[in-house]
């Protein structure tokens, strides 16, 4: 059984790419696999590894500036879920666009998963979920708006275009672990929404500490990696993934005329030029043969 940490972490940051070799270099020497990126605003990934193995990449983020009190939120994988480690070098680790956002100066205030269903259950409270639309559209809190972006850089502006819905109501916001909402949080802020709550640790924290009895979510949970998604107790998920569009996929979607495995599916079927379904097809090829591990 393998330890999965997804972790970020708000910090200025004077000269990330010198700490991407000592990071790499860490993580590969202890046979972690995953995705780190490192920006002038911090650190942001998820990374898979032994339990030492990721104890260590831990102890050496940990070291870095103004990192000590990382946080992060741990789930189990049966086999590794990604295929190799990358450390990124990033203008953003989150993008949204938004040069004057900084959530080290402010955010929301945190809620707790343990008292996340009574606030959004109070008739003064707008829930806002700050995923992307395929990532709502396999799970979500009871009663959540979604604002149907593509991207977290389209939030900004689906909230000038909205904000007027939620005259005097208390903003709930919350994403897969967090990252999303200190910015989105922040923005808010600068907007002069005063009441903004956020989930604190996400739906990932959410889903681990609170029984599915007593649960509002509804389906499963996103995740950006070969698990797809995740349900309560952070157990894998039903959903696989179009490699094409990285889309998560459930079994009636690959069913669906659209879809072709390792090609296209219903969501990306009008995306890709014919060169591009070239190119997927032969990349296909290259896994059945065992060439090839996506």
């Amino acid at each position: 059984m393998l330890t999965v940490a997804a972790l970020y972490h708000f910090t200025r940051f004077a000269d990330p790419e010198a700490l991407r070799g000592p990071l790499a270099k860490t993580a590969c020497a202890h046979g972690v696999r995953g995705t780190l990126l490192l920006a002038p605003e911090g650190i942001n990934g998820t990374i898979a590894g032994s339990r030492a193995g990721i104890d260590a990449v831990l102890d050496h983020i940990r070291s870095l500036p103004g990192c000590a009190d990382l946080d992060w939120k741990e789930s189990t994988a049966d086999s590794m879920p990604f295929g190799k480690m990358k450390v990124r070098l990033k203008r953003e680790i989150v993008t949204m666009g938004q040069p004057d956002v900084d959530p080290t100066a402010s955010v929301g205030h945190y809620v707790e998963a343990q008292d996340w269903n009574a606030l959004i259950s109070a008739p003064d409270v707008a829930v806002i979920d700050t995923r992307n639309d395929y990532e709502v559209e396999i799970g979500s809190f009871d009663g959540a708006i979604d604002p149907g972006t593509r991207s977290f850089r389209d939030f900004p502006a689906w909230w000038q275009a909205n904000k007027h819905r939620f005259h005097n109501k208390r903003i709930a916001m919350f994403c897969t672990g967090g990252i999303r909402c200190e910015k989105s949080t922040n923005y808010l802020l600068s907007q002069g929404v005063e009441d903004v709550f956020h989930l604190k640790g996400g739906i990932l924290k959410y889903l681990e500490e609170v029984p599915e009895a007593e649960s509002k979510w509804q389906g499963e949970c996103f995740v950006f990696d070969k698990r797809v998604s995740l349900g309560h107790g952070l157990t894998q998920g039903t959903h696989d993934l179009c490699h094409a569009c990285r889309r998560p996929l459930s079994a009636a979607d690959k069913q669906r005329s659209e879809y072709e495995e390792g090609v296209c599916c219903h969501r990306c079927a009008d995306e890709y030029s014919d060169a591009d379904r070239a190119r997927f097809r032969e990349r296909q090829k290259q896994v059945e043969r065992g060439h090839l591990t996506l």
